[in-house]
């Protein structure tokens, strides 16, 4: 019993100690970097709509970075007839957990939903995308040094290239692909600035807003202080 006692006890510091050996890469800050956001967009409907839906998010959203809406519908477009419809993708979830064995996650809020102690959201999207490695011993012959043994294949491996894991643990790139590692750094970084968008199209909006009232409440407490201090001028 107090074996088991002070295991339990233990539990805490042990996972406590793993998580920390975890390190999570700092993602760039894109947010008002349109054209970033606009390549970003771009990547995730040429690689990622394929599984992966936004279904929280319309097309005629992309407006808010900087797209027209003929734009959109010449580039974006794929999934859908109508600019106004959600960004979903065609196959059924149905299909999908019989081809992969699970249901691919709409990504709307992945870029909250995955925010930890250890970095926002973004960081853990960041480093994931740069850390899948070449594992024969998988079924989709890809492994990830952040999600081990997820079963997601790498489909960006054409751009990044391949890595293995070397001696050390450590990711080593093995065979370049058509970007160098610096390009390849900056797509996934457009690419999850955008999911970050596509979680909270409002935030940008949200964050004036905020400041915009905080300046309010600064001059109205200006006004207040003088009118407090005019009508208790005569009171001693």
């Amino acid at each position: 019993m107090k074996k088991l006692l002070t295991a339990l006890l233990a539990a805490p510091a042990i996972a406590l100690a793993s998580g920390a050996a975890l390190h999570l890469d700092k993602a760039p800050e894109v947010q008002r970097d349109n054209a970033a956001l606009q390549s970003g967009a771009r990547t995730f409907v040429n690689y990622c709509m394929n599984c992966h839906g936004l279904s929280y998010v319309r097309y005629n959203r992309l407006t808010q970075l900087g797209l027209s809406e003929q734009q959109i519908k010449d580039h974006l477009l794929f999934t859908a007839d109508k600019i106004g419809e959600p960004m979903r993708i065609a196959a059924r979830p149905a299909e999908q957990k019989a081809w992969f064995g699970a249901t691919p996650p709409d990504l709307s809020l992945v870029a909250r939903s995955r925010a930890s102690e250890d970095g926002s959201g973004a960081d853990w999207l960041y480093t994931y995308l740069r850390s899948f490695y070449r594992d024969k011993a998988r079924p989709t012959g890809w492994n990830n040094l952040l999600f081990e043994n997820v079963g997601m294949p790498h489909v960006l491996w054409q751009l990044q290239g391949i890595q293995v894991l070397n001696a050390e643990h450590a990711l080593e790139l093995a065979i370049p692909g058509t970007q160098t590692p610096a390009e390849y750094d900056k797509t996934i970084a457009d690419l999850v600035g955008f999911m970050v968008w596509a979680a909270e199209p409002e935030a940008g909006f949200r964050k004036q807003l905020g400041f915009g009232v905080l300046a309010f409440l600064l001059v109205l407490f200006g006004f207040a202080y003088k009118l407090k201090k005019n009508y208790w001028k005569d009171i001693k």
